[in-house]
Parts: C-alpha cells; structure tokens; sequence
C-alpha cells in the first residue's frame, strides 16, 4: 500500500524527504569512486620528472640572472600549485578545496 499525503504539510515533508533520499545517493555514489578512483602513482612520477626536464632546459640555455631566477621561481610555483590541485580533486571530501 502506498502512501498518499492528505495535506499541505504532509507534501512538504514527502518532497523534503525524497530530496535528502537524492542527496544521500548522490554522496553514496561520491564515496564509492573517491575510494575507487586514484591517480596512478607512475602519472605522477612521469608528470614531475617531465617538469623537472622542462625547467632544467629552461634552466640550461638561460643566462644566470635575478629575472631569470624570479621567472623560473614563479612557473615552478605556478606549476607546483596545479599538481596539487590535480591530486586535490581525486579526494573531495579532503585536502584544501572541499564541498
């Protein structure tokens, strides 16, 4: 037997419950794939190592100066920054950003 709000009140407490019902899969179904879905460890490590092959040609050719210095400082910084937040959205319920 189904149940058939009556009133206004009723109603209101039928959609409010189906809505937390939603809400409650949606946050099931976060946890599932954050425990799930990682970033390989080998992506890391060959992302880092082609970023330090970069910047160290970068490094090479570029004659030794403080504007050199401050510009390859603030890229890896800039760099640095991204790869965190990369792996940053592999754990939402963690880290700096969170829901």
């Amino acid at each position: 037997m189904k149940l058939a709000p009556k009133d206004d009140a009723q109603r209101v407490i039928r959609s409010e419950a189906l809505r937390l019902a939603s809400d409650l899969r949606q946050v099931r179904w976060i946890v599932y794939e954050q425990r799930s879905a990682s970033l390989p460890r080998s992506l890391l490590i060959v992302l880092v190592v082609w970023l330090s092959v970069v910047f160290a040609a970068f490094g090479l050719f570029a004659p030794m100066n403080a504007t050199v210095a401050a510009s390859l400082f603030v890229s890896a910084l800039s760099v640095a920054g991204v790869v965190l937040l990369i792996l940053d959205m592999y754990s939402p319920f963690g880290g700096l950003i969170q829901p």
